[in-house]
C-alpha cells in the first residue's frame, strides 16, 4: 500500500488487489456481523408505529460483536440489582441500534470507494472519517479475535495459528496510522 497522503481536499492511497481484497473482506464481514445483530431485534408494535427503532436488551453472546456494542451501563459484577439490570437493557435497546447502523454505514463507505481490484483511492475528508472509523472496528473486531493485548510481541512463533493474522491487523494498524497522519498533517 502506497500511504495515505493529503492533496488538497482530498486524501489519496494506493492498494494492491491483494490489499483490497484482504480490506473489502473484513469489512465485508463485519457488515454482516452487524447486520445480522440488527435482524435479532425483537419486534416491536410500538417502534414499529413511532419509527423509533428497537434493538436487542442483551448483549451479544459473541466476544467480537460484545467488544463492538459495548454494554451502555456498568454493571457492578459482585452485585448486579434488577434494577441496574433493567436500565442496562434498556438503554441498550434503545441506543444499539442507531449505533449498527452507524457502524454498517462506515463500512459501506469504505466498500463504496475502495476498489475491487485495488488501485488509487480518494476520499473526501467525510469519507476518510467514515474509513477510521471502519478500520477502527475491523481492527477490534480481528484484535478481539486473535485475543491480542498490549504485551503481546509483533511476531508470534510460527506454529502459534494467530501468527498470519497477526500481519493483517498490523498492516490495518499502518492503514489507520498513515490516514490519521494525513488528516492532520
Amino acid at each position: 500500500m502506497k500511504g495515505w497522503k493529503r492533496k488538497g481536499g482530498q486524501v489519496v492511497a494506493g492498494f494492491e488487489q491483494q490489499e483490497a481484497a484482504v480490506l473489502r473482506g473484513l469489512v465485508s464481514q463485519l457488515e454482516d456481523m452487524l447486520q445480522a445483530r440488527a435482524e435479532e431485534a425483537p419486534q416491536d408494535p410500538l417502534a414499529e408505529l413511532t419509527g423509533i427503532k428497537t434493538g436487542p436488551s442483551e448483549s451479544p453472546d459473541d466476544p467480537v460483536l460484545s467488544r463492538l456494542l459495548p454494554d451502555y451501563h456498568k454493571l457492578d459484577p459482585d452485585n448486579p440489582t434488577q434494577e441496574d439490570l433493567d436500565s442496562a437493557g434498556a438503554l441498550r435497546s434503545l441506543h444499539e441500534p442507531e449505533l449498527v447502523d452507524a457502524k454498517v454505514g462506515v463500512a459501506q463507505v469504505v466498500m463504496e470507494t475502495l476498489p475491487r481490484d485495488g488501485g488509487n483511492v480518494r476520499l473526501s475528508v467525510e469519507q476518510a472519517d467514515a474509513w477510521l472509523s471502519a478500520l477502527n472496528d475491523v481492527r477490534l473486531a480481528l484484535g478481539t479475535a486473535l485475543d491480542v493485548t498490549e504485551d503481546m510481541p509483533d511476531d508470534l512463533p510460527e506454529d502459534d495459528p494467530r501468527s498470519p493474522h497477526l500481519g493483517v491487523y498490523h498492516w490495518l494498524t499502518y492503514v489507520q496510522e498513515t490516514l490519521v497522519q494525513a488528516l492532520t498533517a
